[in-house]
């Protein structure tokens, strides 16, 4: 399986979600610019956190008008996973492909610490790799993670099994504790704690790294030759 790591001016967890990818995971990753458009070689795209564009006008919003994200759109109509990480979350959301939107922290400070956050739905793509309602430690870095919907939004998203995170302790307003969410084909995934920051001991915690390794058993029984 080979990743492509997305790259926006402003980015700088891309080599962070690099390292996850090559080092902990041991799958093929390449680092994709934002003016790229083709992203036929890839099999699953990376959206890393950072400051795309510097966070002007909104976190994402110029971004979403990147020529990359046409092809991302794409690859998620193809049924590829997408994975968009604290801005890349802002990314997706921005560009329609996930519902919602994500406003200033109620604290209106930056939070940069390691949080606890629950598995609300394992039978994902990128989370059959835990048990529902198992505590994972991954750290957050944002100033704009205050996920917000409508209510006939957040109905649907509950109906649908869409709520795939939640922060054990609301750490910055989030709606319903809301840490991450996919769509209803459940293909594309956007969270605002970090997963590549958690993927050995040694950064303090290993719990991020059963996403990734969820994706690819995904990946591979999928493309399974059968007799």
């Amino acid at each position: 399986m080979k990743f492509a790591v997305i790259v926006f001016p402003g980015s700088n967890c891309d080599a962070d979600m690099y390292h996850a990818i090559k080092d902990e995971l041991g799958a093929g990753v390449k680092y994709v610019s934002h003016t790229e458009t083709n992203l036929e070689g890839y099999d699953g795209i990376l959206l890393p956190g950072g400051f795309s564009y510097g966070d002007y006008l909104r976190c994402g919003a110029i971004a979403r008008f990147s020529a990359i994200m046409a092809e991302i759109k794409k690859a998620a109509e193809a049924g590829k996973p997408i994975l968009g990480v604290c801005n890349g979350f802002q990314i997706l959301l921005e560009a329609g492909l996930l519902p919602g939107a994500l406003r200033k922290n109620d604290s209106l400070k930056f939070i940069c610490s390691p949080v606890k956050v629950k598995v609300e739905n394992n039978r994902t793509m990128f989370t059959s790799g835990y048990e529902e309602e198992q505590t994972l430690t991954i750290p957050v870095a944002h100033g704009e993670g205050n996920y917000f919907c409508d209510e006939e939004t957040l109905a649907s998203l509950k109906a649908n099994g869409q709520i795939v995170f939640t922060y054990e302790e609301n750490i910055n307003g989030s709606l319903e504790n809301i840490a991450g969410i996919v769509n209803e084909r459940g293909n594309v995934l956007g969270m605002m704690p970090h997963p590549e920051r958690a993927v050995d001991v040694l950064l303090g915690s290993a719990d991020g790294l059963a996403l990734f390794q969820s994706i690819v058993k995904q990946w591979r029984e999928s493309h399974v030759v059968k007799a």
